[in-house]
């Protein structure tokens, strides 16, 4: 019985490979994200709908330092993440999401990229809430399939 227990409490590093690649991506979404401010910040020429058409109606200015500030969080949270930070996989789960609702508001003005800035937080997301068989108690799903 104690042997079960040791086994359960230790981790196998079951989460590496989910969590670095969560890591890896909250940092290339904060360049992304960065990428997107600054071109509706110099050039708001380039997307394909004036502010007007936008699902949120507001100017590209604005909506550039909404993408910087978004992915000045989700850079720093990736890194946080990277350095085995606890904290930074909620605060990674939450900045993704927000990146996500974040994106989708932008998607008329630039879809491509915004399809591709949901889709890495989606996978962000799943990356950092993935636990494998370490959340599961021995001999028990633990209320999962």
């Amino acid at each position: 019985m104690a042997d079960t227990d040791q086994r359960a409490a230790t981790p196998t590093g079951v989460w590496v490979g989910p969590i670095v690649f969560a890591g890896v991506m909250m940092i290339i979404l904060g360049f992304f994200h960065g990428f997107q401010g600054f071109v509706a910040l110099f050039n708001d020429g380039f997307y394909a709908v004036r502010e007007n058409g936008l699902a949120v109606h507001i100017d590209y200015t604005a909506w550039a330092w909404t993408h910087l500030i978004v992915g000045t969080i989700v850079l720093v949270a990736g890194f946080c993440v990277l350095l085995g930070q606890v904290w930074a996989r909620v605060v990674g789960v939450i900045v993704a999401v927000l990146s996500i609702v974040v994106s989708a508001g932008f998607l008329s003005a630039a879809p491509g990229w915004s399809t591709i800035m949901i889709a890495l937080g989606i996978l962000v997301i799943w990356a950092l809430t993935f636990h494998g068989r370490e959340v599961r108690p021995e001999g028990g799903t633990g209320g999962l399939p």
